[in-house]
């Protein structure tokens, strides 16, 4: 087997261990069981908090070769169902009668509103799923252990959440059924996933820099990709970037500065702005930074109006 194969089953092997724990069977418990220990109890499989450590990769990928990553032909195409299954319905659940036909059509009004481009290990999705319970939002990342690890992370706090008394101080609000993510490729993909001007919000923070000349076509930040960008962010949306890094930062704000359909953000215009503040401070690699005690640099874009025919 090849050193690539043998990485790649690793990969897939990485995951949260498991625990079991016994609860009165009329307890209100969601997550499935396993089975009855014979004292009217049942056995509740307890999924456990990831650990980072089995979940570490290198944090460079190439962008440009063949992940074989699963991506929908269009828009349309994307079932939703499996990352927030309390907002959508699987397609085969689906009723052909009137009645369903209200629910499906206000279903299908609910939308992933905001996306975390190299979203990493989920800092900024888990910091501002409970603040916006209603916003449908999901993290973009290349990197497949680096996804199972956010899939893993979700998985397990919405099982704990679930399992909380309702009136629980740990008790989050949305419970974090409104934030997931997908191992993909922005770059080029970002379109299969989102309509024209379906997103408000798109981050993409610490991103690679790619230092040498010859990699930085790499950037995320890049000329023909603003107009992918652009093509996903209604008009009024904002686009995030942070970076701890000056000279890329210098390099995103002149592109962006340059493309007709954004427009800069004064910083003291987001001063009070709690996502920005997420945005700087909850991601990995924000913390880092601040343990380091290095600079953080932010530019902010609003979309354009769309010009006139």
């Amino acid at each position: 087997m090849s050193k690539r194969s043998h990485d790649q089953v690793d990969e897939m092997q990485a995951g949260p261990s498991t625990s079991t724990s016994t609860a009165s069977a009329t307890s209100s418990l969601t997550p499935a069981t396993n089975g009855s220990n014979g004292s009217g109890e049942v056995n509740i499989g307890l999924l456990q908090i990831p650990q980072k450590r089995f979940y570490r990769q290198r944090a460079h990928a190439n962008v440009f070769v063949d992940h074989e990553l699963d991506y929908p032909k269009s828009p349309a195409e994307m079932d939703w169902s499996f990352h927030y299954p309390k907002f959508f319905s699987h397609p085969d659940q689906a009723e052909p009668d009137a009645s369903s036909a209200s629910a499906d059509e206000a279903q299908t009004q609910k939308q992933v509103e905001w996306a975390d481009v190299g979203c990493g290990f989920g800092g900024l999705l888990m910091a501002l799923a409970p603040m916006f319970p209603d916003t449908l939002m999901l993290g973009m990342e290349i990197r497949m252990s680096v996804t199972k690890y956010v899939t893993d992370r979700i998985a397990a706090t919405r099982q704990y959440q679930s399992m909380l008394p309702p009136d629980s101080p740990q008790r989050q609000p949305g419970e974090y059924q409104n934030v997931s993510v997908i191992r993909a490729n922005a770059m080029k993909h970002i379109g299969n996933f989102f309509e024209k001007g379906q997103l408000s919000k798109i981050f993409f923070l610490f991103p690679d820099p790619h230092f040498k000349n010859r990699k930085q076509k790499a950037r995320i930040i890049t000329p023909g990709l603003l107009a992918e960008y652009a093509y996903v962010l209604r008009p009024g949306g904002i686009l995030y970037t942070v970076t701890d890094v000056k000279d890329l930062h210098e390099w995103m704000a002149l592109h962006l500065n340059n493309h007709p359909l954004f427009i800069p953000i004064p910083n003291e215009e987001l001063a009070d702005d709690p996502i920005l503040e997420a945005a700087r401070t909850s991601t990995e690699e924000g913390k880092k930074v601040e343990r380091n005690k290095g600079d953080k640099w932010v530019a902010c874009f609003r979309r354009a109006e769309n010009p006139e025919d």
